[in-house]
């Protein structure tokens, strides 16, 4: 079997995982946390991880060589639901690495999970899945997911780094 019908016999199960690409790990993006995003708790304050999920997610799409049709229109989808796990702390001027991968993906919509883990450390964080549905640009019908996205997003990016945060 092939890593889509990996991922789909996972969707079905209702619970997500990273492919199974041996010794390498799903796209990740790394971030460095800023003063202005954590709390009086002295931790990142909850509601920053769904803006890093969304800043991952599109460098993932880049990743994908998506980059110009998000620009342009080409690929176009809506955000319908966001669900946040945290299970664990990070602090200012810490490193996130924020692995992103398909975990579902339907007629028309997909879910993207993304896990945050301190830099250098296997432990997640915290693990935020986001649910989006394919639309047409104009109208914002929903509409299904082209068959070349859908292979797009069932191979991810396993392998590949965006560092924003100069740790790589």
């Amino acid at each position: 079997a092939d890593g889509g019908s990996r991922l789909c016999r996972a969707a079905l199960s209702g619970s997500p995982r990273e492919p199974d690409f041996p010794n390498m790990r799903p796209f990740t993006y790394y971030l460095r946390v800023r003063y202005g995003e954590w709390d009086a708790q002295r931790v990142v304050f909850n509601p920053r991880y769904g803006d890093y999920a969304d800043v991952a997610v599109i460098e993932f799409l880049r990743a994908l060589g998506y980059g110009d049709q998000l620009l342009s229109g080409g690929l176009d989808f809506q955000l319908v639901k966001q669900t946040t796990e945290w299970r664990g702390p990070a602090r200012f001027d810490q490193v996130l690495a924020a692995s992103v991968f398909a975990s579902r993906i339907g007629t028309t919509s997909f879910t993207f999970t993304t896990e945050f883990r301190i830099a250098g450390d296997d432990r997640v964080i915290c693990t935020v899945e986001t649910v989006y549905v394919m639309v047409d640009t104009h109208t914002l019908a929903k509409k299904p997911i082209p068959d070349e996205v859908r292979t797009t997003f069932e191979r991810g990016a396993p392998g590949v780094v965006a560092d924003h945060a100069g740790y790589w």
